[in-house]
């Protein structure tokens, strides 16, 4: 049964992974500072001047998200034993929230605010798709250090290849929320409620089905209810955050927040290409799990549009 101690066996692992190839281990490494340098800039200029009077509207509407989160979280403690169908049914759901997060909440909101930023079509979408191509090597190379079965670093338990591609979505659904925070900081940077907060609305109401799916995705790792919970609530805790980066963004480095929203969708997609629909597949629950696919797909469609 996998728990959260497998951490100490996957920090191993990279370790070993960057051993064997530092060069490209410290090209990853050096986009994470950047992206790391960005975030700081961005918080730091949340507080200096004319964004302090706007300072708690944004931190209310990213607590909005989180506690949204928590509460699809909490719906999936009530789940007791979940077949290996219900499984991929589940996960096959989870997948197509993403995707249409990705085209509806991300994708296209990305795109119309870099149009705003440079003035003509192209660089909006190049901007995006820049952002795109970022988000997807984050996710190669966080696939390549983390362990599947491979035979130099051994294995994980025995779901080592469950557990790593399912922490991966995870991880692409945190990143999600990141854009979405940061959209709740932009929206609140002028001080107008009448903006702020029907998209706040909006947001946390697509984040509880969100917080459920990334619950219900951990239980198939092998952890207790709570606990797929509790990680998926601390998932929530970039909304908050992303409101004050939204927040320094939008005096400051504009062109970081379409980017972003392009990061964070093309994460998404690489997962659910890559990762998700295969492991929903393997088990010979295609049907079922495509069944999912189309309906979370056709759910969070329904959200974005009816409540965007």
């Amino acid at each position: 049964m996998a728990n959260l101690s497998d951490y100490t066996t996957f920090r191993a692992a990279w370790r070993a992974q960057a051993q064997a190839r530092p060069r490209l281990a410290l090209g990853f490494g050096g986009v994470g500072l950047i992206v790391l340098g960005l975030l700081a800039a961005s918080l730091y200029n949340a507080f200096q001047g004319d964004n302090q009077s706007h300072l708690g509207y944004a931190l209310l509407g990213g607590s909005a998200g989180f506690a949204a989160t928590a509460v699809g979280a909490l719906l999936a403690v009530g789940f007791r034993e979940i077949s290996g169908r219900t499984q991929d049914s589940m996960l096959g759901f989870a997948a197509g929230m993403m995707l249409a997060a990705s085209s509806f909440s991300l994708i296209l909101p990305g795109m119309e605010a870099a149009e705003a930023i440079f003035g003509n079509g192209p660089a909006a979408a190049l901007t995006v798709v820049v952002g795109l191509g970022l988000g997807a090597l984050l996710m190669l190379g966080l696939d390549y250090f983390t362990p599947h079965e491979h035979e130099s670093v051994g294995r994980c338990g025995p779901n080592a290849a469950r557990i790593s591609r399912v922490w991966l979505f995870v991880l692409a659904i945190t990143l999600h929320n990141l854009p979405e925070g940061m959209a709740i900081g932009v929206s609140f940077a002028s001080g107008d409620l009448k903006v702020g907060l029907p998209l706040t609305t909006a947001i946390s109401i697509q984040d509880i089905p969100e917080g459920l799916a990334v619950a219900l995705a951990l239980r198939t790792t092998g952890l207790s209810a709570w606990k797929s919970a509790l990680v998926a609530m601390a998932s929530g805790l970039m909304e908050p955050l992303g409101a004050l980066v939204g927040l320094g963004l939008s005096s400051g480095f504009a062109v970081a927040y379409p980017m972003s929203m392009g990061l964070a969708a093309g994460a998404m997609i690489f997962v659910v290409s890559h990762e998700v629909i295969p492991e929903t597949h393997r088990n010979g629950h295609q049907t079922p799990a495509t069944v999912g696919l189309m309906v979370g797909f056709g759910v969070m469609m329904f959200l974005d549009m009816a409540l965007g």
